[in-house]
């Protein structure tokens, strides 16, 4: 699963931290997928890789951070331009 949340935010910007947690079983790898109802962009993220342009992204791991433990989890981060909007994310196992 993954949650997202907003860390902080100013004008014109925001700043979030989605955090992944594996379920029941280990995983070797994780995409998480929301999708915007306004129009932030992604500038910067970090403990993962984006992918995906417009109202549509994804987010996959890196290759330190893909292993997870049952019930294990791990964090990455992102700034954005735009008003702050935190979305449901999706996550699934690769």
């Amino acid at each position: 699963s993954a949650t997202m949340r907003t860390v902080n935010s100013w004008p014109g910007g925001f700043q979030s931290e989605v955090t992944v947690t594996a379920g029941s079983s280990a995983v070797n790898g994780w995409t998480v997928n929301w999708s915007w109802s306004g129009s932030p962009s992604i500038t910067q993220v970090w403990g993962g890789l984006k992918s995906g342009s417009g109202a549509s992204v994804s987010v996959r791991n890196e290759s330190w951070n893909g292993t997870l433990s049952a019930n294990g989890t791990t964090t990455f981060g992102f700034l954005a331009n735009g008003s702050a909007e935190t979305s449901t994310p999706t996550c699934s196992a690769s």
